[in-house]
């Protein structure tokens, strides 16, 4: 799907349906218990993401003060934060998606597609270089491939050593 036609799903169709299903809904019930039926979503929707979004920040923190990386945590708390702007939206299609990215097993199928599109649609390259004693030159480029292994490192204590 193209950015232009993508865009004008989300910004045109989308808001054009929902609608669409708004005035049919206070058909069959009436303007003001669909109004009651929108803002009574959004505020227990939104009162269950705070609740999720609790759990996974104590979850984050037990991961790390056992050294362990919070990358599921970290993952569930960026999918409620999408839920909750979903929730926040008026409509019953984005009520629906938002409510449902609050199910565990449905946000846990979620990540695993979003894991799978981005192992097979991001490609990561490295490059390397290196300092010597007359500057710092970099090294020819180096095109990183899916056996390099990555290490992490933080500098903690940096000097310069002079000569005699």
């Amino acid at each position: 799907m193209s950015p232009l036609l993508l865009l004008f799903v989300l910004f045109t169709a989308i808001p054009l349906v929902e609608l669409w299903i708004l005035f049919q809904i206070s058909g069959w019930l009436g303007f003001w218990t669909t109004i009651g039926l929108v803002l009574g979503t959004g505020f227990a929707g939104a009162a269950l993401a705070r609740w999720q979004g609790w759990q996974v920040m104590e979850r984050v923190q037990a991961e790390m003060r056992q050294g362990m990386l919070p990358a599921g945590a970290l993952g569930d708390g960026a999918l409620i934060l999408v839920a909750s702007v979903l929730l926040i939206t008026p409509g019953v299609l984005t009520d629906l998606a938002g409510l449902s990215l609050l199910v565990p097993p449905v946000r846990g199928l979620v990540k695993r597609t979003l894991r799978w599109w981005w192992a097979h649609h991001v490609h990561v390259e490295t490059a390397t270089s290196w300092q010597t004693q007359t500057g710092t030159e970099t090294a020819p480029y180096h095109r990183g491939t899916a056996h390099d292994k990555i290490i992490d490192v933080q500098v903690i204590n940096s000097y310069v050593v002079d000569e005699p």
